[in-house]
């Protein structure tokens, strides 16, 4: 009972602690915008920056995937800043997509699924963001705005006009149900009716559009903001066949390589079930993620399969980051111009025994690549500082130059050696509801097809001279929850079982 309450005043304290760093004033970030000319922290010059936004949708760090887009890391990590310690906050597309966008935690937006009634577009409108998200900001602030690719889950072919999306110069979404369809999308374009682009493949679709905005962005008079939403490395859905998630579709072209690759072999990729001498079992997680079975050899050997298909299916993104620069380049554009390059949450394949999919607190799905490059960015230089998806809109606005705004959670990050702000070390995680197995296996004999409570919150603590550990697992059982310090996840955690 004594190392129970002791464990409950811990929670109690670094959760209260959370909340008192989420809710500070903006107006005690000391940043200063960037001097284009200098890099360093001073009132901005004449002519405002350009951003470029690209956002994949489910792509991973920790699993290695940016290691096979070389002309990403050519044009962005060799000339920018790449930020290691880059979390999402909730690890589902929707609610992650709708913080970014709006700069606010999950639980302060109140889209928390990607379906309604507490998800999606109607539910993104029904809160009142239409009219006050970032590009409507951006707008207001003299910028020209455009998008094209996936914005948010259940934007359909049916409500796309109930109402438009505001905030956009030119626009072309993805539609749901074919977002998902590699090889029959259909997309919407300005306030025109949807188009089927079937037997195109989506990738080659995105690219024409976004280098064609692009176009148009240049061509205008004043600074821009060109967001590019591709649904890679997502899952492939096929809305006239099963809902069933199923391995991404390359292009033809990517289609052979990387023949030999398999998913890296963490220390928690498909664990042993036993870990000492007395034969004890050795769940790897808590609650529903302990009773997973380990995976049989023809499981791995799929999800191997599966592990290529995206990185195949990434070449395109790889192709059209290297367009996006070329465009920029050779129309003198690029040297003023931020490029930001992220994913809606990152993504696990076999680590805890886990089928592919995203939805959980492990490091996996909340960990994703960031890359800026621009202005007063070092080239080449790896950033340590804790940073998250609801500092991303606070950011744009420094750079952008706009002053920041009372309902942001979040904090401009370091964008330069000599900038400084309000750092912090904790990452508040949080995620209501489903957890669904992606691929063609389940989630085991011992659990059900669909995980309906996968709700939990919890804190992700980096320091500059400590880390929480990573090799103790304490679980403590009550009547109404499951209390835990689930340290191999790296992570504070307060999970409610079925």
């Amino acid at each position: 009972m004594k190392s129970f309450s002791g464990l409950l005043a811990l929670c109690s304290g670094l959760l209260a602690l959370q909340d008192a760093v989420a809710s500070t004033s903006p107006q005690q970030v000391i940043q200063q915008p960037l001097n284009l000319a200098s890099g360093k922290g001073g009132s901005l010059i004449k002519e405002r920056p350009n951003i470029v936004f690209i956002i994949t949708d489910d792509q991973d760090l920790q699993l290695d995937s940016i290691d096979y887009t070389p002309l990403t890391l050519k044009h962005l990590k060799k000339r920018g800043t790449f930020y290691k310690n880059h979390f999402v906050t909730t690890a589902l597309c929707c609610p992650s997509r709708v913080s970014l966008w709006t700069g606010r935690q999950a639980h302060n937006t109140n889209v928390t699924d990607v379906h309604p009634p507490y998800g999606g577009y109607p539910k993104f409108v029904a809160q009142g963001f239409n009219s006050n998200f970032l590009p409507v900001w951006l707008q207001e602030a003299g910028y020209d705005t455009y998008y094209t690719g996936k914005l948010f889950n259940a934007h359909t072919i049916y409500n796309y006009d109930a109402p438009h999306v505001a905030g956009f110069n030119g626009s072309d979404f993805l539609l749901d149900p074919y977002t998902y369809s590699y090889l029959n999308s259909t997309y919407q374009r300005n306030h025109d009716p949807p188009v089927s682009y079937e037997g195109r493949h989506t990738a080659d679709v995105i690219e024409e559009k976004a280098l064609g905005f692009l176009d148009d962005a240049i061509s205008g008079d004043r600074p821009f903001f060109v967001a590019i939403a591709p649904v890679t490395p997502h899952s492939n859905i096929d809305h006239q066949e099963t809902l069933r998630m199923t391995a991404p579709i390359p292009a033809e072209r990517h289609k052979h390589l990387f023949n030999d690759v398999k998913v890296p072999r963490t220390e928690h990729f498909n664990p042993d079930t036993l870990h000492n001498a007395e034969l004890e079992p050795k769940p790897s997680g808590v609650n529903w993620i302990s009773r997973l079975p380990q995976q049989n050899q023809s499981n791995v050997d799929y999800n191997d399969h599966f592990y290529r298909q995206r990185l195949r299916a990434l070449q395109t993104v790889d192709e059209l980051v290297d367009g996006v620069v070329k465009r920029l380049e050779e129309s003198g554009k690029l040297e003023n111009t931020y490029i930001v390059y992220t994913s809606d949450n990152g993504y696990h394949i076999g680590q805890h025994r886990l089928q592919p999919g995203k939805e959980c607190g492990f490091e996996e799905d909340i960990r994703v690549p960031l890359f800026i490059r621009g202005p007063g960015i070092p080239e080449d230089h790896v950033e340590d500082a804790v940073t998250t998806h609801i500092d991303l809109a606070p950011t744009l606005f420094e750079i952008a130059g706009i002053e920041q705004r009372d309902d942001f959670d979040g904090t401009p990050i370091p964008l330069g050696k000599d900038s400084v702000g309000l750092r912090h070390e904790h990452v508040t995680v949080e995620y209501w509801g489903l957890a669904i197995p992606e691929g063609k296996y389940d989630f085991g004999p011992d659990n059900p097809a669909t995980i309906t409570n996968n709700t939990y919150k919890a804190l992700r603590i980096i320091g500059d001279e400590y880390d929480l550990p990573t090799h103790t697992n304490y679980t403590i059982y009550t009547p109404q929850a499951e209390l835990t310090v689930q340290t191999n996840t790296v992570s504070l955690a307060i999970l409610y079982p079925e």
